[in-house]
């Protein structure tokens, strides 16, 4: 199986397996596992923050993140693709109690002006308790929804910039900030700088089996810690699965422009393909989103049928994402799965077309 659905699905190599098996461990919840500590003050320097907590999941971080952040009533702006609005299950309304003000961005991008009218503009003629009140500002970067795109640096400072400027809070979903890194160069903790909290992964992009982190300043970690046990986060002896975050973080980031050319590879091919809808110029890391003439549904059985998996993300959309488990062969193979099931499939909707 060529697996394309997730950065999720790697397998730890020996070496992580060797480090999780000896890993130093204690009761996290008590604050003695030596080996999570260890984790978090590595990833909190990486990022330039001063402290960190390490959670089961990035879903988990996010929605920490804005209780943190907010009370039941407020309002958080942020992209109406992104992974909080799409792939949380309705947390922030089910744990914090807020609304999502959602921006229509670009491919996951927004503009500070777009942040301004999200925002409203309040008059001293109308009421200031009709509305709830904005307090949190949310970006994704990459934005997972708008193919592993990299938010540019002068725009998300500008979007940042005006957030502040109406009081509000900012909060970085990075889960795949390493990408980011890793496509321009620009350090996370350069990203990551103007934010008052960052949450990053270690089971997409780094291949860790388990875990993701939220980091921020040591008063801010502390509240957070309050909303991990409360949301059922308390680990016990988790140095053994931090200890394989630790060795991917430590190990793996610089593999993955590695993963940015194979899905470039993969591009390179499905923009040949007749009926096959993507510009080239946005896969720019480990993400490809396209679209096919034939019900999405149907394609990604046949392909399944074949060895090669990949997911729907909308009536013709397709998502397939790179990762260290993927060989160039990996990627020959997919393209000429694809290649062969689109034609067929798209011969059979002609033929039936015909007869009706």
């Amino acid at each position: 199986m060529i697996d394309l659905r997730s950065d999720t699905v790697t397998r730890p190599v020996a070496a992580m397996r060797d480090a999780m098996a000896n890993a130093a461990v204690g009761d996290d919840v008590y604050g003695d596992d030596p080996t999570v500590r260890r984790l978090e003050a590595r990833t909190a320097g990486i990022l330039g923050k001063e402290a960190a907590v390490y959670m089961p999941t990035g879903s988990m971080t996010n929605q920490v993140a804005i209780r943190t952040h907010t009370e039941p009533g407020d309002l958080v702006v942020m992209d109406a693709g992104s992974h909080v609005v799409r792939s949380e299950g309705g947390a922030p309304a089910a744990l914090s109690g807020v609304t999502a003000q959602r921006i229509l961005g670009e491919r996951g991008i927004f503009t500070a002006d777009q942040v301004r009218d999200a925002i409203g503009t309040s008059h001293h003629g109308s009421p200031s308790t009709l509305n709830p009140p904005a307090t949190l500002l949310s970006v994704e970067n990459t934005h997972n929804g708008g193919g592993g795109r990299v938010w540019p640096l002068d725009t998300l400072d500008e979007v940042v910039v005006a957030a502040r400027a109406a009081g509000l809070r900012c909060h970085l979903d990075g889960a795949r900030l390493w990408n980011a890194t890793a496509a321009t160069g620009v350090p996370e903790a350069r990203y990551a700088r103007d934010f008052d909290s960052v949450s990053v992964c270690f089971s997409k992009a780094l291949g860790a089996p388990v875990g993701s982190a939220l980091a921020g300043s040591a008063a801010f970690v502390q509240r957070a810690r309050r909303f991990k046990q409360l949301f059922g986060g308390g680990f016990r002896q988790a140095g053994i699965i931090a200890a394989g975050a630790l060795y991917a973080l430590e190990h793996h980031r610089g593999d993955l422009g590695r993963d940015h050319a194979r899905a470039g590879a993969l591009a390179d091919v499905l923009v040949t393909i007749p009926g096959v809808k993507l510009v080239r110029e946005h896969v720019e890391t480990n993400i490809l989103r396209f679209a096919v003439p034939c019900p999405a549904g149907d394609f990604v059985d046949a392909c399944m049928g074949r060895g090669v998996a990949m997911l729907v993300s909308g009536r013709h959309d397709i998502r397939a994402v790179m990762h260290r488990d993927v060989s160039e062969g990996d990627v020959e193979r997919a393209a000429g799965v694809i290649r062969e099931e689109l034609r067929r499939l798209t011969a059979k909707m002609s033929t039936v077309d015909y007869m009706m």
